[in-house]
């Protein structure tokens, strides 16, 4: 028997928001490629007292670490940022999501403007027309995009230069100004020859108009903004998680109060509040059902697609949906403390933190912008030294500057990782950070803690035996059961439930006695010393525990143990979990034996939960080992796991030695080390875990599992096993988009820069695709919202 804690609280500990104290969360606009990434983080790492520094290209925030949140200001990261060029404000985790400082008809009205002056230089072309109009009109269409849509590029590149680096707007300002420039030039040159003492004028014969440029600057604009704009698209659609959970909190509840029922926003809510619930309206917050019953749809917490049955006592989380009766409710959590304040801070938090692959992303970023100014110069110097001209020279090199994309390589990895912990989210899987992300994906081995994980939590007494001893002392199966049931009498354990249950629900049941000393040992049992009750003399110590405890305190020499023994042993094997029934002797038996002895054996049974045997069954289709940890003896915890279909039992184990037990399994049989995940449910888990790879907390409706919770990397959210191989699913979808994405983003890059460097795109094409590829990498990871778990066949 292992204690499992209980809590009365329906939301994690308020230790769960220490370490945000000392971390400042930003919103960050204005950044246009990952250069962008490493400009900011740089700006904030300077300021004094700033730790660490993680800005998200994706989400557009950064998330500081401060060493001392006493002595740093917000304003002193705000104007640090502000400084580098872009724009900031301080985000708080539990507020909605800060919307662009741009109203979305000012990005689309500039692509409209840009595509209206674009399209007339480049329709005559797709006929052959190259100079179809006139140099002046073309001067007059494209100038305005180059200097008006096209100022963005010139103002954030100039930031970046002034902080001595580079980023993509300089890309677009040098390759669009310098295809404009070029067509002024040749504009001028031709004038200046057709007007000459022996040229003539244009129109009338003598030189040919040349080639102009300027549909390729004007076109490469319009583009990039475009692409911009369908890029703030997408990245709006990974971070919709995070809105519906915001979303699912109400403007204003209905208090219950001496004048009766009022309507008052939510913020005024206090803990202790009387809030009533009608029929169709939200759970305004956490707290407990004191009039009423109905049930309740969680869907959207816990991603179970049944409603739940809800009557007094029970417990209602905020953001759940009441279905058809009116509930009175007493609030015991409002604001971050909330349980849905949790999950969209664990959610935040993951979509907001860097995964370790992005940091070589960075790293690459980081010198990206130099390397491609240095391909475009060789490149224009090497078509003018092949004698192609100064013109077809420069427009190679526009073709580089244009083509050349930093944006994709900043978006691969956040867009992927946004999507797959938005989608896991919205099934009720809540991972803690990138790291349990890209960890979970290389998982070998899951071990499971049995009660309440794999079985429903809930056990029953199955039968029970008593000792044989003298008949004058009325020793007999009641009596036996209501001394067992005084000494969990108080107990939140699941197996004192089920004493307690089965003495109530005996003919004419006795009151318990009254028991002194109650004191729980962990991995053992329970003892106390009962107080006579003048009827029997059973007053004394007494002990209700394990088989390990038993033979540690009994006489194994006894020869009235020999059958109860027997019985135990078949008991286990039918998969039982074995309890015994202990007192102490008045004297020390003259043998010499412990002055213990066996009074009665009980079995307890667990049912398995819904879809425990189909978990275990797609995980070894994942190519997963299973393995059951247990305090119960060998043979119940064999025959348990035989019918789950798990591979290794490891049983009779203290809950202190858990953790042990998952190093040993990192080890590995051969020596070779093996990635281990730990599911479990209480707080005898919480240092398995901590020890494990991956530490799955199964939700617990019975509570105790809060400390469970911040010890491990994934939450999930409902006691479903199913949702075990579900998050190593999404975690490996995951882990495939980033890499799909990082392979896409630098083979982009690595085919298209040579490409353009050899004459085989032109600045407009070469514009389009850089346009694309960011679009193309944010499409590819919203697939991941597409995913569904397994459900129960």
């Amino acid at each position: 028997m292992s204690a499992t804690a209980t809590s009365d609280s329906p939301v994690p500990s308020a230790d769960d928001s220490s370490p945000s104290d000392q971390r400042v969360q930003l919103a960050v606009r204005g950044m246009t490629c990952a250069a962008c990434v490493r400009r900011v983080e740089r700006a904030l790492g300077k300021v004094p007292g700033v730790q660490e520094a993680q800005v998200n290209f994706a989400t557009e925030t950064a998330s500081v670490t401060l060493a001392d949140a006493a002595h740093v200001d917000d304003a002193a990261l705000i104007c640090a940022i502000e400084d580098a060029g872009y724009h900031a404000q301080v985000q708080q985790a539990d507020e909605p999501l800060q919307e662009e400082l741009v109203p979305w008809w000012q990005v689309w009205g500039a692509v409209c403007l840009g595509a209206a002056a674009s399209l007339p230089l480049v329709l005559p072309m797709l006929w052959g027309a190259h100079n179809f109009w006139p140099a002046w009109v073309q001067f007059a269409l494209a100038t305005p995009v180059q200097f008006g849509l096209g100022a963005r590029f010139y103002k954030a590149g100039w930031a970046a230069l002034k902080d001595r680096s580079g980023n993509m707007d300089q890309l677009v300002a040098l390759g669009t100004s310098a295809a404009w420039g070029l067509s002024c030039w040749l504009w001028w040159s031709f004038n200046q020859a057709a007007q000459g003492p022996h040229g003539a004028h244009p129109g009338h014969g003598g030189h040919q108009a040349p080639d102009l440029y300027f549909e390729s600057a004007a076109v490469v604009i319009t583009l990039v903004l475009l692409g911009k704009a369908l890029e703030a698209r997408a990245k709006r659609e990974t971070t919709a998680a995070i809105r519906a959970l915001q979303a699912l909190r109400p403007d204003t509840v209905c208090r219950l109060g001496p004048q009766g029922e009022v309507t008052v926003p939510l913020a005024q809510v206090l803990v202790g509040d009387t809030l009533v619930v009608r029929p169709g309206e939200r759970i305004p917050t956490d707290g407990l059902i004191t009039e009423g019953s109905s049930h309740v749809d969680e869907a959207m917490l816990t991603g179970e697609p049944l409603p739940v049955a809800k009557a007094q006592g029970d417990r209602l989380t905020g953001g759940a949906v009441n279905a058809e009766g009116r509930l009175v409710m007493q609030v015991a959590a409002v604001g971050s403390q909330t349980m849905l304040a949790h999950i969209i801070r664990r959610v935040v938090d993951a979509q907001a933190a860097k995964a370790p692959i992005q940091r070589v992303v960075d790293r690459v970023s980081a010198v990206f912008v130099p390397t491609v100014l240095l391909i475009a110069l060789l490149t224009g110097l090497g078509w003018w030294m092949a004698g192609q001209g100064g013109d077809v020279a420069l427009i190679r090199a526009v073709a580089v500057l244009v083509i050349a994309c930093p944006c994709a390589l900043g978006l691969a990895t956040p867009a992927a990782i946004m999507a797959g912990t938005g989608a896991a989210a919205r099934q009720g899987i809540l991972i803690k950070d990138p790291q349990a992300l890209e960890m979970a994906h290389r998982v070998q081995v899951v071990a499971f803690d049995k009660t309440g994980t794999l079985t429903q939590g809930h056990p029953r007494l199955l039968d029970w035996q008593v000792s044989p001893i003298e008949p004058a002392q009325q020793w007999d199966r009641l009596q036996a059961l209501r001394v067992a049931a005084s000494l969990q009498s108080g107990s939140e354990h699941p197996l004192a439930k089920a004493v307690l249950a089965a003495l109530k629900g005996q003919e004419a049941a006795p009151d318990v006695c009254a028991v002194q000393s109650i004191q729980s040992v962990p991995g053992r049992g329970v003892s106390g010393v009962l107080i006579d009750d003048a009827d029997h003399s059973w007053a004394g110590e007494w002990r209700l525990g394990s088989t390990r405890w038993m033979k540690e305190l009994v006489d194994g020499a006894d020869t009235a143990l020999a059958p109860l023994l027997a019985t135990a042993e078949r008991w286990a094997q039918d998969g039982a979990t074995v309890s015994w029934l202990m007192r102490q002797h008045q004297e020390a038996p003259a043998h010499g034996g412990l002055a213990w002895q066996v009074m009665a054996l009980m079995s307890f049974g667990d049912e398995l939960k819904p879809g425990a045997v189909q978990a275990v069954a797609r995980l070894h289709a994942l190519n997963v080992r299973t393995v059951m940890i247990s305090g119960d003896n060998r043979g119940a915890a064999q025959a348990m796991a035989s019918k789950l279909g798990i591979q290794q039992v490891i049983a009779e184990v203290l809950p202190g030695d858990k953790a042990d037990h998952i190093q040993r399994l990192q080890q590995g049989d051969k020596g070779q080390r093996q990635v281990v995940a730990m599911v479990g449910d209480g707080l005898n888990d919480a240092p398995a875990l901590a020890a494990a790879d991956v530490g799955m907390a199964m939700a617990n409706p019975e509570g105790g599992t809060d400390v469970a919770m911040q010890a491990a990397g994934i939450t999930l959210m409902r006691g479903d096993p199913m949702l075990v191989p579900a998050a190593l699913e999404i975690s490996r979808r995951t882990s495939t988009k980033i890499w799909q994405n990082l392979v896409w983003a630098f083979g982009y890059n690595v085919v298209g820069i040579p490409l353009a460097a050899f004459g085989g795109l032109n600045p407009m094409l070469a514009g389009a695709a850089m346009a694309m590829s960011s679009v193309s990498v944010v499409s590819n990871a919203l697939w991941l919202s597409r995913w569904r778990p397994a459900r129960i066949a």
